[in-house]
């Protein structure tokens, strides 16, 4: 019978190799748009409501920063903008624009179809249990860490 701290070695091992062949997937979806996978993320994060780049990147679990960064060149590039925060002067909210909602539709109607490809030979069920999994091993790992 299998130890269970090798299967979950092997299975963090494989979650990384899905996160480096789903990333570089995105990029592609992304690019075909004329846009990066990180300015997708962050297009998507403000994409239901506007929301300061720190909260942003605390969304995305990344540095401020570099949402910052992002936040930017989206902004100068039209597809998104800064708006006034009313509980802080001093950190605008990020929103999108029209242009940038089109952009982040076609990033997304294009994930969409290349996420039907990729599950029409897995059923639903086991997207559900492997998710499950996934959420379960986040809690503990969120657990151990004091969050």
């Amino acid at each position: 019978m299998p130890d269970v701290p090798d299967e979950l070695a092997l299975l963090v091992a494989d979650v990384y190799e899905a996160a480096g062949v789903l990333r570089r997937s995105g990029e592609a979806i992304a690019g075909a748009q004329g846009q990066t996978q990180a300015r997708w993320q962050v297009l998507s994060a403000v994409s239901e409501e506007p929301l300061s780049v720190a909260r942003a990147a605390r969304r995305l679990g990344v540095a401020r920063q570099g949402v910052q960064r992002i936040a930017n060149d989206l902004a100068r590039d039209g597809l998104a903008e800064f708006r006034p925060n009313p509980d802080h002067r001093s950190s605008p909210l990020l929103g999108l624009t029209p242009q940038g909602r089109g952009v982040l539709d076609g990033i997304t109607d294009r994930a969409a179809a290349t996420h039907r490809v990729l599950a029409a030979d897995i059923e639903p069920a086991d997207i559900a249990a492997a998710r499950h999994l996934l959420r379960r091993l986040i809690g503990q790992v969120r657990l151990l860490e004091g969050e």
